[in-house]
């Protein structure tokens, strides 16, 4: 009788571990899923897509290096009449390409911040974190006359208390929804087909015009045939905003790769 209920208190043991180990993938999966409101409704929150039947869609570019890139994709909306469209720029590669940056501003189309340094602000005391955000800032009001009022932050990183402090500077944080991983140069199809498959109603989407991604200005003119051929128009990240209420996702801290 002893023995018996030895083996069961195992078996028990044994079920209950497995039990918790269920249940913690469960919820791994869950968090990780989709663009799922979990900040409550009063906290900062990145913004991933918006909620709405229109088709609407935003590309966005962010630049922090070279001066090859972006010109053939700003001469491609402009072929395209893409007239919409959201850069984000990190302030020392403005300072150094004025030229790109005017001819950004002259085309219209809308510009946010990409930050100062190229690091990872969740890893920054809060003083560091201001002083980056507050740095880009200043700098892009110079170079483009503009007061920018969307961040998306290097690598994608940030963590509550980033959020807190680009509100507190009058930011809201733009992630994406869909990433074409164009940083990663897998081929023009590659990136084609992971954005225009993926694309959805409300979406935004990651790509870039710096210099390591040699493949986005050729796959750039397929993806704006493509939607366009779906029904989708393009719109800037702030008119996304602004006519549909937007998805949230907490992070305690967010990364989303390599961002060039």
């Amino acid at each position: 009788m002893n023995f018996f209920y030895v083996m069961n208190g195992t078996r028990l043991k044994r079920y209950l571990i497995v039990f918790i180990a269920v249940v913690f993938a469960v919820g791994i999966v869950y968090s990780e899923s989709g663009n799922i409101t979990v900040f409550s409704q009063s906290e900062p929150a990145a913004i991933y897509s918006v909620e709405t039947d229109k088709k609407v869609i935003a590309l966005t570019f962010d630049i922090s290096w070279g001066d090859k890139r972006a010109e053939p994709i700003l001469n491609i909306l402009q072929e395209k009449g893409v007239k919409k469209a959201t850069f984000f720029l990190s302030s020392p590669w403005s300072q150094q390409h004025p030229e790109i940056v005017n001819k950004i501003v002259k085309g219209g189309w809308e510009i946010g911040s990409h930050g100062h340094k190229h690091v990872n602000y969740s890893k920054l005391s809060d003083e560091e974190i201001r002083t980056q955000i507050s740095t880009a800032h200043g700098i892009l009001q110079q170079v483009t006359g503009q007061t920018p009022g969307l961040i998306r932050l290097p690598n994608g990183d940030f963590d509550k208390r980033v959020l807190r402090i680009a509100n507190e500077l009058n930011y809201k944080v733009i992630q994406w929804d869909t990433d074409s991983l164009d940083w990663m140069n897998k081929g023009v199809d590659n990136i084609i087909n992971r954005v225009v498959t993926k694309a959805h109603p409300g979406d935004i989407v990651l790509m870039h015009a710096s210099d390591t991604c040699t493949q986005t200005h050729e796959a750039l003119p397929v993806i704006i045939d493509q939607l366009r051929a779906k029904g989708y128009e393009f719109v800037t990240v702030s008119e996304l905003i602004q006519q549909t209420s937007v998805e949230h996702k907490e992070a305690e801290r967010q990364t989303g790769g390599t961002i060039h």
